[in-house]
């Protein structure tokens, strides 16, 4: 589900992390893969995941700015690692598709009426992207390997650093709550701006379950260096809504220049 992780955080002064992190809160001493084999129960279990064959998520996301907007989008997920994800601005629609080997985008906001290919830059990233179940289930499987790089709170929580090495040698640091198992922060892809590379982290928070699975329902993104933060808010969740595959293949415009969908 990070495929529209957007942007955010907060900041803990180092009293209150040295506070929060006494004795008797010390996080048990636990392996990589027991924490992984108890993050993925309190997600909802192994062979929930397994079953979920297709994912869609809806809500809003911060575009920035000022002042700020919140676009409407839809993000649409299925076996094997194929997602579509439509973003509604000014009564347009962005699209960015990825069929497991290709991908595609349209961004009429931007003047440009046409389907463009991926940059090698963007197939290589979503050739990096998880499936719909995240970087930890069944993550060796995916070509991934994770070690335990050590303890450090995140907001206040206690939580077990994790090292994930993915299948392309990218890797990425994860944080798992040390009580609920949950993510609590993941590593981004960095930014590059002003000529910088900025590093990123995406938080996870207010966790619900529907239909036996848990997943965030606030995203919130951080830029190194960058006030401003963006979230990502989920209104709806659907497990194993029926998706065609042709949502998957090449956007055809005629089909984008239909009426835009409501606001979930």
């Amino acid at each position: 589900m990070n495929h529209v992780s957007f942007y955010a955080g907060c900041l803990l002064s180092v009293a209150a992390a040295a506070t929060s992190y006494g004795a008797s809160t010390a996080p048990a001493a636990l392996s990589a893969d027991q924490i992984v084999e108890r993050n993925v129960a309190a997600r909802g279990g192994l062979a929930a995941w397994r079953a979920a064959k297709t994912l869609t998520i809806a809500g809003e996301m911060d575009a920035g700015g000022k002042p700020n907007h919140a676009l409407p989008f839809v993000l649409k997920e299925k076996r094997p690692r194929k997602s579509r994800l439509e973003i509604v601005f000014k009564d347009q629609t962005s699209v960015q598709v990825y069929d497991g080997t290709q991908g595609w985008k349209v961004r009429p906001f931007l003047n440009r009426n046409e389907v463009e290919t991926y940059t090698p830059a963007e197939k290589r990233s979503a050739e990096a992207e998880q499936d719909l179940d995240g970087p930890l289930v069944d993550y060796a499987a995916k070509g991934t390997q994770i070690a335990l790089a050590g303890v450090e709170p995140v907001e206040g929580h206690p939580a077990y650093k994790l090292k994930l090495t993915l299948r392309n040698g990218d890797k990425r640091m994860l944080w798992v709550d040390a009580a609920s198992f949950l993510e609590l922060k993941i590593e981004g892809e960095p930014r590059k701006l002003d000529a910088k590379m900025h590093k990123v982290a995406v938080y996870f928070r207010d966790y619900k379950t529907e239909q036996g699975l848990t997943t965030p329902r606030l995203q919130e993104t951080a830029i190194e260096g960058v006030k401003q933060t963006y979230k990502m808010t989920i209104t709806r969740v659907a497990v194993n809504e029926p998706l065609d595959d042709a949502l998957f293949q090449k956007p055809q415009l005629a089909a984008l220049a239909a009426p835009v969908p409501k606001k979930p």
